[in-house]
């Protein structure tokens, strides 16, 4: 057995609602992760879906189980509860790539500096069929009102993000707190850099909460905030976003394959070939 000395410890935070199947196939994927130390903590707000039959006594999870306003809400109080170094949270249609752990660890060694690590996610449907490769890339202060750069799944944080600079999630936002988190970093000038592996799978079920109404309402108002000379410019935006994309590499890629759990097999991954990868989100045009 090859044996690791961890010099970080991870908590990653689940909150979870009404979503028992999906929660089993995120915790199996954090609770197989080799060479780190790691806490896994579930904020389930009150689920009347049997997750509470079987969640408290799941040894694998600190499981909390009480309301709260909100799924950035739920993440709030998962991170005011987290001991570990490096934070992150993933929701229960998500899960991590093997290694995935190991290898961020590894980033942040690397990069005492860095304080917010971006990493890649594979979206797969509802049954774990591939449908592309998403890259991340830092912020750009124009292009995110346009194209948010990220998946929330494959971004971890120092400690001191949350727990000395207080960039908690503003639970005022029910469905897009991920994009005014990130304004928060950029204007707060957190360190922020891409780690170049994937890490995560995003299911996309149909059923995600950004496909809800409110999620649109909310996207809405926030493009009212969009600066008028960046909207009149949006064109010139998009097209340089693209670039980056392209110089990063984002469509040259190599086939490949991933493992993960799925609701037909729940109690170990199953891997699934990439003969003709692609880094466009088609359904989601």
């Amino acid at each position: 057995m090859i044996c690791y000395k961890s010099r970080v410890k991870f908590s990653i935070i689940t909150p979870s609602f009404r979503n028992s199947r999906w929660l089993k196939l995120c915790i199996a994927s954090v609770a197989d992760q080799p060479g780190v130390e790691l806490e896994h903590l579930v904020q389930d707000a009150c689920s009347d879906d049997g997750t509470q039959d079987w969640l408290p006594r799941d040894r694998r999870v600190r499981a909390f189980i009480e309301k709260d306003g909100g799924m950035y809400d739920a993440v709030n109080r998962g991170y005011r509860r987290a001991t570990g170094d490096i934070l992150a949270y993933l929701n229960c249609d998500e899960q991590y790539l093997p290694g995935a752990l190991k290898t961020v660890h590894d980033f942040f060694e690397a990069h005492p500096k860095i304080e917010v690590a971006l990493a890649g996610t594979i979206v797969t449907d509802g049954e774990g069929k591939y449908i592309c490769h998403r890259h991340s890339l830092v912020p750009h202060p124009q292009h995110i009102w346009f194209r948010f750069p990220v998946l929330t799944s494959s971004v971890f944080i120092r400690r001191r993000v949350i727990h000395e600079r207080g960039l908690f999630f503003d639970p005022r936002w029910r469905d897009l707190g991920d994009f005014h988190w990130v304004l928060a970093l950029m204007k707060n000038k957190v360190p922020m850099a891409v780690c170049d592996h994937f890490t995560s799978v995003f299911a996309d079920t149909g059923e995600n909460m950004n496909l809800k109404p409110n999620a649109i309402r909310e996207k809405n108002e926030t493009a009212a905030m969009t600066p008028g000379w960046v909207r009149t410019l949006k064109p010139v935006w998009i097209v340089h976003h693209r670039l980056r994309r392209l110089a990063a590499g984002h469509f040259s890629l190599k086939p490949s394959s991933y493992s993960i759990y799925t609701l037909s097999s729940q109690e170990q991954r199953v891997r699934f070939d990439v003969p003709k990868p692609t880094a466009v989100w088609w359904n989601r045009l």
